[in-house]
Formats: structure tokens, sequence, C-alpha cells
């Protein structure tokens, strides 16, 4: 377990060859690139306020035209496609691409445009359909709507509110006569009507009707309405063929999908590089850069650089005050955690690194709590076969994930073995339901489900370990920052108290009793054990509180922190959901395999039965594997990194290739 040491370091580069510097060691991602030194006369900061907008539009631009193609021309991705990771290309790959890169914007840009212009006609669709839906009620009228009469005729052409028929419209109009009027349709909302009179009694009749509620159309054409809608049918025809011929013009791009993608990722390179640049300092002939490398890679990076470019490095050792990021770096069977650390908080200045530690308790509790060796093996060889199938290709988060799912299913299979469940019972359903005769398949060690007491001495006993452990690892910080007397006060007295306790109830019937153990401390242990629990807890009262000057005020701090032993013992009692959770995934299994039996018998029955079994099994896995995860993390988070751990650091953020599609890697050769 270690937390990388860290060292500043400083590169002075020509100016001409700042981009290609630049690009290698965004390529290599081992550099953490901080801001430089102070502006002034000479040294000043490149102004790049015109091109990251430029590489942003692009990369949204890419994106568009990528989402826009995924849902006209889905793409068809193989199965477990995910764990295959990011395509790798060669660096002379990426430098050809940009002699292409302006026509593959163009691309993208043409499909966007497609997609408005379609966006555009569906639109225009739906205004002529409401044209022709406003037209279907004249339909049979033969004149245009803007017929408005003769030399010696006055035409009206509008709707009346609600249903009418002829005799009532004469009859509202009684007094217009001569008059002609014709229904052109009629529903329950609306008729529409043609009227015709003599032009002398235009004004009249337009009175007349407009106090029965007459309305003229809000548009007047001067086609008739049928001849109208046959337009409009056109139009809607030679539109939806325009949308057809850009839909199949973004299709016959799905070829330059790969093209896209890489446009993407080049231009999110260009727009990190440009960030990069905007916190450097450079003159009119050279750049300086000023960053944080691991001091394990210093020599290779000395190395590759002197050998490509002209440049002057230096490299320092940080200042005790100045904040270093942090990098951690574990053996392959921790690694797979860091993640899990660097979730709840980067080691902070002086701590330990606590992911070996860790993880030994983490792959050991989710195993408890998930408990049944066909569970673990299913997750075990699952993740193994991915891991191998895919080794070369996995992206370091998803192979650290199913490393750990590995690991968590091997300690699965272990405790499964030692509590002796295979998908529960299933071996002793089988025998009983098939073969008439009961066979069962030990545990090396007991079944927590007769013996629940057992297993929760068992948890606590873990918890205690655990607890000890993080004491531990604060008694490691504190000796290696030559805090002896600290060590002293915070870490051995509270051991010793501890302890104490623990011997002091182990020689008490009562307690022993209710836990169901089988020894007990003879009792002048018991009296030893109180004698150091006094003068630990004396101890503790009379030291906790030292930073205070105040006598009163440090005997109140150090009576406080002695009643952090009721901590401890909450503490304990949190590792009772090993239990809980063992006992949840063996009960459930138990339930699922009985129900099964009930269906058993016959052809039809054993097919149910293998159903359940499935369903029920597949739901139980899912569900307790997730309670697991969950838990085992609350315990580390809680209990064991409480009692040590502030974390508090910076996480390295090294300047490299952060893309989506492809990876472009420069590998170091340590030497």
């Amino acid at each position: 377990m270690a937390v990388l040491q860290m060292q500043r370091i400083h590169i002075c580069a020509l100016k001409k060859q700042r981009k290609q510097i630049l690009e290698l060691l965004q390529r290599l991602g081992v550099i953490e690139l901080r801001e430089a030194m102070a502006e002034d006369d000479i040294f000043h900061k490149a102004d790049v306020s015109m091109a990251k907008p430029l590489f942003e539009k692009n990369i949204s631009l890419a994106r568009e035209a990528l989402q826009i193609l995924e849902t006209c021309v889905p793409e068809k991705k193989a199965k477990l496609s995910m764990l295959k990771g990011r395509n790798e290309v060669s660096t002379k790959t990426y430098d050809a691409f940009y002699s292409n890169h302006d026509a593959i914007v163009h691309t993208a840009n043409h499909i966007c445009m497609l997609t408005k212009q379609i966006a555009e006609d569906k639109a225009e669709i739906l205004k002529l359909q409401a044209q022709k839906e406003m037209l279907f009620p004249w339909t049979l009228l033969d004149i245009p709507m803007n017929f408005t009469g003769t030399k010696c005729t006055a035409s009206f052409i509008g709707t009346l509110p609600n249903n009418w028929t002829l005799e009532m419209i004469y009859e509202q109009l009684a007094e217009m006569t001569p008059l002609n009027v014709d229904i052109i349709s009629s529903t329950r909302e609306q008729t529409c009507i043609f009227v015709l009179c003599a032009k002398e009694k235009r004004d009249a009749v337009s009175d007349a009707l407009r106090a029965i509620g007459f309305s003229q159309p809000a548009s007047s054409i001067d086609k008739a309405p049928a001849e109208q809608i046959r337009d409009l049918d056109n139009q809607i025809a030679d539109t939806n063929l325009n949308i057809s011929v850009a839909e199949e013009e973004i299709k016959a791009y799905s070829c330059r999908r790969e093209d896209l993608q890489f446009l993407e990722d080049y231009d999110t390179m260009r727009a990190e590089k440009y960030e990069v640049i905007s916190h450097l300092v450079q003159s009119s002939s050279v750049v300086v850069m000023t960053g944080y490398i691991p001091e394990i890679e210093s020599a290779s990076v000395y190395k590759e650089l002197n050998n490509r470019f002209e440049v002057a490095i230096e490299f320092e050792q940080p200042g005790s005050e100045e904040e270093v990021p942090v990098l951690l770096r574990n053996n392959g069977f921790s690694k797979p955690l860091e993640g899990t650390v660097e979730a709840f908080s980067p080691p902070g200045k002086g701590e330990t690194d606590p992911t070996m530690a860790m993880s030994i308790f983490y792959y050991m509790f989710f195993g408890l709590m998930l408990s049944d060796a066909a569970y673990g093996a299913i997750i075990a060889l699952a993740c193994g076969t991915a891991l191998l199938k895919f080794k070369n290709t996995l992206e370091d988060s998803m192979k650290n994930t199913l490393t750990m799912y590995f690991f968590c299913g091997i300690s699965t299979i272990f405790w499964g073995v030692m509590f002796g469940s295979y998908f529960g019972d299933i071996v002793d359903v089988v025998s009983a339901t098939y073969f008439g005769q009961k066979i069962s398949i030990p545990p090396l060690w007991f079944f927590p489900v007769n013996e629940p007491m057992r297993m929760l001495v068992f948890s606590m006993f873990l918890g205690i370990i655990h607890l000890y452990t993080g004491l531990g690892m604060k008694l490691h910080q504190h000796l290696r920052q030559k805090e002896y007397k600290t060590a002293l006060y915070d870490v051995i007295l509270w051991y010793v108290l501890l302890t104490s306790s623990i011997l002091i109830l182990l020689s008490m019937k009562l307690f022993v009793d209710i836990l169901g153990l089988k020894f007990i401390l003879p009792a002048p242990i018991g009296n030893i054990a109180s004698i150091f629990a006094i003068l630990s807890a004396i101890g503790i009262t009379l030291t906790n509180g030292r930073e205070s000057r105040n006598p009163f005020k440090r005997f109140l701090k150090g009576l406080y922190a002695l009643y952090n032993i009721t901590g401890y013992l909450s503490d304990v009692l949190s590792y009772s959901r090993l239990l809980a959770l063992g006992l949840a995934t063996g009960v459930i299994c138990t339930v699922i395999n009985k129900m099964a039996s009930m269906a058993a018998g016959g052809p039809l029955g054993m097919v149910l039965f293998i159903l359940i079994l499935v369903l029920g099994h597949t739901l139980n896995i899912g569900i307790n594997a997730l309670g697991a995860y969950v838990h085992t993390n609350r315990l580390q988070y809680v209990e064991f990194f409480g009692k040590f751990y502030e974390g508090g650091g910076r996480k390295f953020n090294p300047f490299s290739v952060k893309t989506k599609y492809y990876k472009f890697k420069e590998e170091l050769k340590n030497e």
C-alpha cells in the first residue's frame, strides 16, 4: 500500500515545439500541469479565447450528428460490447486525421442541417394538414372561398354556430327575400352555409347573418375547396418525399460514424490541450510548464523529453506546506479498491493509504454477507471469464470493478463452503424431491441458520479485529510522524482500555452464558484487567483534553473522550449486519427451494421447479449482492475509517487523454 511520492517538475522548451511536447505529455498522462509563474513584461499567458469555443462547438456538433445517426441507423453492438473498451489507435493515425478534420466537421454540420430540414418539413406538413382539416367541411362547395358575388348579386360564405336547418335559417332571414341559402355541411358544432342575395340587400343580409352568429372563414382562397385540398395533398406528398430523401441521405452517412467519433475525441483532446495552454506562460520564443509528477516516472519522462526535444527540465521536492496531489499504487489484490477509498476521500497529508488493510476486510465481509458457494461461483466465474476474454481491451475502471467482484466471489465461495450453503439447501431439496432420499453436504464449520448466536459472536469477533486494525493504522501514522506521545495517549491507552474491558466481560459468567461461549476466563484475570481498565481510563481522561490550558476544560474534554467507549460498543454491534445479511441470503434461498419443491411432480412440475429456482435465485443473488456491497462499504467508511482516517487529499489529475471512443497511449519504459 502506498501513496506515491510526488515531485514538482519545471519544463522550459522552445515555443515552436509546444504543440508536440504537449501532445506527448497528454498521451503519457503522468504530469499534472499547474499554473506557472506569474506574468511579467517578458512572459505572458497565451490567449486561447478564440480557439477553445471552436473546439467545443465541433465536439457538440459531432455528438449531435452521432445521436442523429443512432436514432436513424442504430449501431449494431455485440453482446458485452461494453467490456471491449475504447479502440486503441497509433499516434500516426491521430496526426493524419488533421488533413481530414474540416471535411468531417462539414459532414457533421450537414447531418445536423438535414435533421433541421426534416424538422422544418414535418412542421410544414402539420401546417398543411391543419389547412386541409379547415377545408374538409367545404368540400362540396364548387366555387372559390373568396367568391363575393356578381354584378347583381352578393354572396356570403361562412359558418353558423351549432346545427342549423334550412327552415331555421330562412325563418331568421324571412324579411330578406329574394334569398338563396345552401348548407354545405353541418355538424353539432357548426353549420357551413353559402348565401346569395340581391346586391342592394347586401348590408341588410350581412347584419341579419351577424345577428344569428354568422362568421366568415379566417382565410380565403381563390380555388374551390376540393381543388385546394388536392393541391395541399400534392404539397404534403412533395414534402414527405423531401423528408424521405433527407432521411436516406442521413442513413448513407452511417459509414462515417467512426470518423465522427474520431472527430469528437480529436477535438476533445485539443480542447484539453488548449485549456492547459491557457495556464502556461510564454515569451516570444520559449514556453514554461510547471506541475507535479510521480517520482517513479521522473527519470523516464526526463529521458523521453530530452531525446525528442530541446528542453530544460528541473525536478524539486514539494514544500512541507504545499498541497501535493495524491496518487495511490497497490498490488493486484488491493488495486480494485483504490476507487472505493477515493470515493470517500484520498489520503490527506501524512496519512497512510488504507487500501491494502481495507481490502482484506472488504472481501471477507462481502463473502460473509452473501455466504453461498454457488452464488460466489457464479460471480467469480462471470467476472473471471470477462477478465480473461477482454484482458487486452478492458478499460481500467471496468477491469478494477470486475477484479473486485472476482475476489468477492472467491470469498463468497469460501464462506459458502464453510457454512454449507449451495443455492441454500438445494442438494437436500433435489435429492428428497426426485430421489426419495435426503442427501446433504455438511458445512466445514457450522450452519449459521441453526446456530445464529454462534454466528453473531463470530461477527462481533471480526468486528473487534477490524476496529483494532483501524487503531493500529492510527498508531502507525503517529509513529511514522514521530508523534510518540500522541500515539500513547490516543491509541495505546485505548488499546489497553478496550482489551481490558473485553477480558472483564469474558470473566463474567452472565456475559459468557448470553453469548453461549464454552469457556470463561479465571476471576484473577478479570481483576487484573479491571486495574488496567481503570488506569487507562484515568490516562484517557487526563490526556485527551491536553490542548486546552484550562484544567477544568481539560478534565471535561477528557471525560467526553472517555465517553467514546460507548461508540466502540455501538461499532461492535454494527457488525451484527454480517449475521443479518448472511442469514437473509440463506433463509431466502431456503424459501425459494421450498416453493420450487411444492410445484414439483410430473413433467410440468419439473419445468415449474426449474423456472422457480432460476427466477428466484437470480433475484436473490441480485438483491443480496447489492446489499452486501452497500453494507461492506458502510463498515469500511463508518467503523473502520472512523478510527484513523480523515482524508481530505486532492486526487492526482494528470494532463491525459480523456476520450470516449479511442485511446492514444504512449507507454514509458522505466529503467
